[in-house]
């Protein structure tokens, strides 16, 4: 299936389902080749930027906001052709889902605080200087910003 056939399908569906559709694409995207704690970092990350509301209210529009993941990233024509990956970065999504819905002091966090990621192999982010929160494969975990979630 093509990325962009999946976000215009995400904007259909009700959520959380969107949602889920639309962090399972990002684990896919970004993290299909690294370990399960790898992929569950990133997810980590995209829900913490969505409770503080500063890159959108949803996770939809948190992953597709200008250059912050691999959905506005990557082609739209982007295949997501390795079906098992497919199937384990769902998994992966809605277990982060399940697990970021906990209260916070029972939640588990991979990368405590951590607002971005970058493989640092291939990309030279500006905020590269900031606070590494961990490693995790490929990827290195930064606190670049504190984020609070935004009051309701």
């Amino acid at each position: 299936m093509k990325l962009v056939w999946i976000l215009w399908l995400s904007q259909f569906l009700p959520q959380p389902a969107a949602d889920s559709l639309c962090l399972s694409t990002t684990v896919y995207l970004e993290a299909r080749d690294q370990s399960v704690r790898g992929q569950r970092a990133v997810a980590e990350v995209a829900l913490r930027r969505r409770d503080s509301g500063l890159w959108g209210d949803n996770l939809c529009a948190v992953v597709t906001a200008r250059k912050q993941f691999a959905p506005s990233l990557v082609s739209p024509n982007t295949r997501l052709a390795n079906t098992d990956a497919w199937a384990a970065a769902v998994t992966i999504a809605l277990e982060s889902e399940r697990n970021w819905a906990l209260p916070r002091g029972e939640r588990r966090e991979i990368v405590p605080g951590a607002s971005h990621f970058a493989a640092t192999a291939i990309a030279s982010p500006s905020w590269r200087s900031a606070y590494q929160v961990a490693t995790i494969g490929d990827h290195t975990f930064y606190k670049v910003q504190s984020l609070k979630p935004r009051k309701s």
